[in-house]
């Protein structure tokens, strides 16, 4: 929580959902293309201070002469230059970044949708002649990821980051408000708290910095198998929601947090 009463939330993807190419074929499996689609949030405590000391993380890390011949840390680079971003920042620059996450008060909450699930649910719909839309995958995403966390501050102030050229300010908004109104009608408790939708950039906001980092940790542990990035910041990870993991038969998945830790050993083998 933050001053006010006011609850900072900052949404980002890893992966995307482009699942076909050219002619209908299936791009999974093509080198370059993600087998995972992920939306996270995090709530980010004194997001104001936050903001202070990872920027003035940046701004140490760019004077350091050790780094300065690294291409990411050269000016006129949109990369470490602008924000900070896992996939392009060099393994030092990560690892300080990493050092001031583990110490912050950060939520995180993530969905995770394997597209070789997106892709048969796509050629269902195709087969019925109904119209599969990513952008409604996203959305649902969305929805299920706030139902329970909107009703926990005075108000609340979500920053998403643009998907390509559009904000989808109006989408975005309708899915905030059936997740309140699922949230009510499953527990019979206000959720109508005010809340501000911001579009934004990683390069505009430190928050979206910090979920970019978690979903790349996640990412990894998903897609390669590799663990230590995520086990290093795993006490900040509240939920994670593997929905297309029905192996134990729940409708909505494999659902991991305090109660059911994620391990690597857990999680059902990614296919494309």
């Amino acid at each position: 929580m933050d001053d006010g009463g006011i609850a900072y939330h900052y949404v980002d993807e890893a992966g995307d959902l482009t699942l076909f190419g050219r002619r209908g074929k299936c791009l999974l499996g093509t080198e370059g293309v993600s087998l995972c689609f992920m939306v996270g949030v995090a709530r980010i405590a004194a997001a104001r201070e936050f903001r202070e000391r990872l920027n003035e993380l940046r701004h140490d890390l760019l004077a350091d002469p050790y780094l300065q011949n690294i291409p990411s840390m050269r000016p006129g680079v949109s990369k470490t230059v602008r924000g900070f971003h896992a996939k392009d920042d060099c393994p030092e620059v990560r690892q300080a970044v990493f050092r001031l996450l583990v110490k912050w008060d950060i939520k995180v909450q993530v969905g995770v949708r394997r597209k070789d699930s997106l892709a048969k649910e796509a050629r269902l719909a195709r087969s019925k002649g109904i119209l599969w839309q990513a952008n409604s995958v996203y959305d649902n995403m969305v929805k299920t990821l706030f139902k329970p966390s909107l009703h926990k501050a005075d108000r609340n102030v979500i920053a998403f980051a643009r998907r390509g050229k559009s904000a989808r300010e109006k989408a975005l908004a309708e899915a905030i408000e059936r997740a309140k109104a699922n949230f009510e009608r499953d527990t019979g408790m206000p959720s109508d708290r005010p809340t501000r939708i911001l579009p934004s950039v990683p390069s505009e906001s430190c928050g979206l910095q910090a979920i970019d980092y978690f979903l790349w940790a996640l990412q990894r542990l998903y897609e390669r198998g590799e663990d230590r990035y995520f086990n290093y910041l795993a006490p900040h990870y509240r939920l994670i929601m593997d929905f297309d993991d029905k192996r134990s038969g729940r409708t909505y998945g494999e659902w991991y947090s305090d109660q059911n830790p994620l391990r690597r050993g857990k999680i059902m083998p990614v296919t494309g």
